[in-house]
């Protein structure tokens, strides 16, 4: 699957104009570590907003208002006081479950990835969880995960305000169905049909008869994404911003 789509727009800018349009309108957004394309996304939106959005950057200096690092997110969370959060996962399943720790039989896992740190935690609080993950094959997107590092549901008589809203890949936008607990195919990228996309994915889901293609960005918008954003992203993932656009950190 080339990066660049038809229209010559990269497969990560179709990622970015997919999620920025789901912070339209919220107070507060957080993105944690080495997640590139939902703070270009996040920032993209708050360039948007006017600048009434407010994007709280793990790992960046200049837009990280928290000086305790995952502690004050957890407070907030806690709080109320994030809309928005985004999560990935080596594995990510049809329930919405993902898993942030290894592949095969938990402890003597074939794979190992990073750790779960605070997902459950926060995929329980904040409302709005958008996950992401660029690769859009079956040994991503799989029907079960091998480890449950967080849970997209929860039991009926569990509180839980947070969750699930939205799967964004580098083929296509899913939204959650809380009340089916599965995804349902929203928009398929430029350039990817919905058979490609049934056929990269190791999950079931809901689909329409007729599905749309993904929104693109508007000429401004990215103008925009291309020029002040992409500075702005080069502060915190500038190896990111340099292969995207070419823009070098200051």
């Amino acid at each position: 699957m080339s990066d660049l789509q038809p229209d010559g727009v990269s497969r990560a800018e179709i990622m970015i104009g997919a999620i920025a349009r789901m912070l339209q309108g919220l107070g507060h957004v957080a993105v944690g570590n080495s997640s590139p394309i939902p703070g270009s996304a996040a920032l993209l939106a708050r360039a948007l907003s006017g600048g009434s959005l407010r994007v709280s950057l793990l790992g960046s200096r200049k837009y990280n208002p928290f000086t305790d690092g995952g502690r004050e997110l957890f407070d907030c969370a806690a709080q109320g006081r994030i809309d928005a959060f985004f999560l990935s996962g080596g594995q990510i399943d049809g329930a919405a479950n993902i898993n942030l720790v290894g592949l095969g039989d938990y402890p003597r896992s074939k794979v190992r990835f990073p750790g779960s740190f605070g997902s459950a935690y926060l995929y329980h609080l904040i409302p709005r969880v958008i996950l992401f993950r660029e690769e859009h094959t079956p040994r991503t997107l799989v029907r079960k995960v091998d480890f449950v590092s967080a849970a997209g549901s929860s039991p009926e008589n569990e509180y839980r305000p947070g969750g699930p809203y939205a799967l964004v890949t580098g083929r296509c936008v899913f939204a959650f169905d809380k009340t089916r607990r599965q995804f349902r195919l929203v928009s398929t990228h430029p350039g990817i049909t919905p058979a490609e996309v049934r056929e990269a994915t190791g999950f079931d889901y809901l689909a329409p008869a007729a599905v749309p293609v993904t929104e693109p960005l508007s000429g401004a918008a990215l103008a925009l994404l291309r020029g002040e954003v992409a500075r702005q992203v080069a502060e915190t993932y500038p190896a990111f911003a340099a292969r995207t656009w070419g823009v070098q950190a200051d």
